[in-house]
């Protein structure tokens, strides 16, 4: 079995490492992944110049561009294979609710399964890191039972609790919650003159009931939300088309 990598956060992050070690022993891999830290990247694609790729000490293969550039660019070009299956991550910290349209892990994989390869986003929902080989254990696992299931090409966004594995209470399969709106813009001055700002952060979480993917993290089970592409909002299909009727 055949199975790509690749993150957000870089070819350099612990996450990333601790994933290759993990599914080293039951597939065959081979990473491609950002060259700098890319988080909040979203599904964007480096249209205005080529991308170049190297190959780093460990063999793994980075690339001048986005989390995407790199899924796209491995499917489409790289590889002389075409993966069996993506993961995207261990990302360093959570991806639930809103955080899935700005994540970079989460396009990476959503890039894989545009490409018609199963694939998974998997984060550790922690700023501290401590419990990657947690995070990789549930990889493994999730690896096992797609092999067993061989199902159509899916999108899984997994979110991890920052626990030893023998802690974690599960799985759950849960739908987005929401997050409160994010804080405001952080000005400061700048050395060169004028004002710079920072992005807020994020909103604490507003939808955290039960089946969210808040409320299963938080109760110590491991969040895996199947995610789809389609943005239509159907109920509204009708009502938009009012405005054209007369």
């Amino acid at each position: 079995m055949r199975v790509l990598l690749s993150n957000d956060d870089g070819y350099f992050a612990p996450g990333l490492e601790h994933l290759a070690a993990a599914l080293a022993p039951l597939a065959e891999v081979t990473v491609v992944a950002p060259e700098l830290d890319r988080s909040g990247a979203s599904n964007s694609l480096t249209l205005d110049r080529p991308l170049r790729v190297r190959q780093a000490s460990n063999g793994f293969y980075y690339v001048d561009g986005t989390p995407t550039d790199c899924v796209h660019l491995a499917v489409t070009g790289l590889l002389d294979d075409l993966p069996d299956m993506i993961f995207s991550g261990i990302n360093h910290g959570a991806n639930m609710g809103d955080d899935t349209l700005y994540s970079g892990t989460v396009a990476a994989a959503m890039e894989g399964f545009l490409l018609g390869i199963p694939s998974v986003a998997i984060s550790l929902c922690s700023k501290e890191g401590e419990q990657f080989e947690t995070a990789a254990k549930v990889a493994q696992e999730l690896l096992k039972r797609h092999q067993r299931a061989r199902a159509q090409p899916w999108l899984l966004n997994v979110n991890v609790p920052n626990l030893p594995f023998q802690a974690l209470k599960g799985f759950q399969i849960t739908r987005l919650g929401k997050r409160h709106k994010a804080e405001n813009m952080i000005p400061m001055d700048s050395p060169r003159g004028g004002i710079v700002y920072w992005v807020g952060a994020a909103g604490l979480a507003a939808d955290a009931v039960e089946g969210t993917d808040f409320y299963a993290v938080e109760s110590d089970f491991v969040s895996v939300t199947p995610l789809q592409f389609d943005l239509t909002h159907r109920s509204e299909m009708q009502n938009v088309a009012t405005w054209f009727s007369h």
